[in-house]
């Protein structure tokens, strides 16, 4: 029996497996991705954002051939310990910090310190006690 091919447009029999149609990949969901999704986290995120006023830490103190001072485009809350080193940290107020991508990429592979990063959270926890 005849039918049309959703992926290609084709007419081909019924059984025809057809090389247009999308592979399936087999992403393994790790417990770092489940976290990601949890209310937790969600909640900890937008408390960060709110924390450090919705901008890069690293821009609004021009570091690191920073463009724009008060970057708030894409803004991402980044663990300076990963997960994967310290579950313990996930959610510490002292551990997250509000960077955009361009920072957060390289506070990701080491051209920012953790201790830099650490020393800006720092300052922006005692901002935030008043």
């Amino acid at each position: 029996m005849l039918k049309s091919c959703k992926h290609c447009g084709r007419i081909h029999e019924r059984s025809f497996q057809c090389p247009s149609k999308p592979k399936r990949t087999n992403y393994k969901v790790t417990h770092v991705d489940k976290f990601r999704w949890t209310a937790a986290w969600q909640k900890k995120r937008k408390h960060i954002n709110e924390r450090d006023k919705y901008l890069c830490q690293v821009c609004i103190r021009e570091l690191y051939n920073t463009q724009q001072r008060y970057n708030f485009t894409n803004i991402e809350v980044h663990h300076i310990v990963p997960i994967v080193e310290d579950w313990n940290k996930r959610l510490k107020d002292n551990n997250l910090i509000c960077l955009c991508k361009y920072h957060h990429e390289m506070a990701e592979s080491g051209e920012i310190s953790r201790e830099e990063l650490l020393e800006i959270v720092k300052v922006q926890e005692m901002k935030h006690a008043f």
